[in-house]
């Protein structure tokens, strides 16, 4: 895994960052969103998890693609790692606080993390 030349860290807001990954995804009609809340687990990789799927692989590709231009533009901010892109059945943007995993919709219930991470404090978002 090599990270990116462009990450930046940036010191902007959880809540503008994930609200900024949420429109994106509701704008290329993202389904099943759901964030989670892992700052209060002690095991946590990161603070936050979105996770959304797609019904095909061509649309879990512009969603990924959706949620880096407009996170670039908006708010200047570049993931420090991709990964999953090629196949598109699970692709995974890492924001250091907040990683997002878009799914096809089998490969996503195949592993399951909202199981995984039951735990956490779930919000769910409404497909547009």
């Amino acid at each position: 895994m090599s990270r990116s030349s462009e990450a930046v860290k940036s010191p902007i807001a959880a809540e503008v960052l994930n609200d900024s990954i949420i429109d994106s995804i509701q704008d290329v009609k993202g389904k099943n969103i759901v964030k989670i809340d892992l700052r209060s687990l002690d095991d946590a990789p990161t603070n936050f998890f979105i996770i959304c799927e797609g019904d095909s692989n061509t649309q879990v590709k512009a969603i990924a693609d959706r949620i880096q231009q407009t996170v670039k533009e908006k708010l200047k901010t570049y993931p420090s790692h991709t990964e999953g892109q090629q196949s598109s059945k699970w692709i995974c943007i890492d924001y250091f606080d907040t990683v997002v995993h878009v799914f096809y919709q089998k490969t996503r219930s195949f592993y399951d993390l909202e199981e995984l991470w039951n735990d956490g404090d779930f919000t769910e978002y409404h497909s547009l």
